[in-house]
């Protein structure tokens, strides 16, 4: 059911929520409804694109955030609309995506014992006329014709013409939207991100803000790889961590390079640690959780970044 009223909402600022130097107030909702994420206490914001997306809710501009995977690009954005009780749709403009699930089509129903035919909004019409932040995932993953549909959503008024309903949809006044990209719509560029396409020009100048967001600091990272593995949490463990993100680091050098094609996120290393759990030792873990997937000719470079981050083969059992 399409919610037409404005619910409830306070300012906040920003400086007390998330702990950023602004003097930005940026709407919350006052209720929490089902659509809204579940808060992850742990979550470690970037504060640069946590700014630009809080800048997004408050004003209504188009936010983008870019960065390669496994930062957190999604979550960064689903953690920020939590913590404001704002409502989310997240959306992945995959190859099975098409523009009719956007746009809507006509369905077949039984009214008083006759088939009729009535036409069924698909999700942009039915999130325009919602308070809700609508999120396109893999933006630069959307087929052609698909993308032409969410362009006018980027005009200045963003107001969405039905030519199935012959009508004009204008925004809820509450209604956000983001979406996420690996490449800036560059395409295929480095051979990790198959499937991405080269953008229109036109189109992504049409987004507000665009913010970047980087693999973090090493002891950043090992931070957020701690919260998720409390039982690491004395020293033995913490330098367990602190050797896995240095391996992880190594790879990503070793990517920038050109040495290897295949690099470690920090989500590999989250699913690193949590295999772990299962398999007991770390050079098994990293078998199933990385080393697997890469390339035959590049495992004994990784082999060799795996000796200096552990003093020891990855196939020494004695952990």
């Amino acid at each position: 059911m399409i919610q037409n009223h404005i619910p409830l909402t306070t300012q906040i600022p920003v400086r007390d929520r998330f702990g950023i130097d602004s003097d930005l107030l940026v709407p919350s909702f006052i209720e929490k409804s089902d659509l809204v994420p579940s808060i992850d206490e742990t979550y470690q914001f970037d504060p640069e694109v946590t700014l630009a997306i809080l800048t997004g809710f408050a004003f209504n501009r188009r936010t983008l955030i870019q960065g390669m995977h496994g930062t957190g690009k999604s979550s960064h954005i689903e953690q920020v609309a939590a913590r404001l009780n704002w409502p989310c749709l997240r959306i992945n403009l995959d190859g099975h995506l098409s523009r009719l699930d956007l746009i809507g089509k006509d369905t077949i129903s039984l009214k008083d014992g006759l088939q009729v035919t009535e036409f069924k909004s698909g999700i942009l019409p039915t999130s325009l006329q919602r308070p809700i932040a609508l999120i396109f995932d893999e933006y630069d993953a959307g087929k052609p014709d698909v993308m032409f549909v969410i362009q006018q959503l980027l005009e200045k008024d963003g107001k969405y013409t039905s030519l199935e309903q012959n009508k004009v949809i204008s925004p809820h006044p509450l209604f956000r939207l983001f979406s996420t990209c690996n490449t800036v719509g560059l395409g295929n560029i480095s051979g990790l991100y198959s499937g991405t396409q080269i953008l229109n020009q036109s189109q992504l100048d049409r987004w507000n803000i665009i913010a970047t967001l980087n693999y973090l600091s090493p002891n950043h990272e090992a931070k957020i790889i701690l919260s998720k593995a409390p039982h690491l949490d004395n020293d033995n463990g913490r330098q367990l961590i602190d050797n896995m993100v240095a391996m992880a680091s190594l790879t990503r050098q070793g990517f920038a390079n050109g040495d290897i094609s295949t690099l470690m996120s920090p989500r590999t290393v989250i699913t690193w640690v949590e295999n772990l759990i299962f398999f007991k030792h770390i050079g098994t873990a990293f078998k199933y959780s990385f080393l697997n997937r890469c390339e035959e000719m590049e495992k004994p470079i990784l082999t060799e970044y795996f000796l200096r981050c552990f003093d020891q083969e990855i196939d020494h059992f004695n952990d």
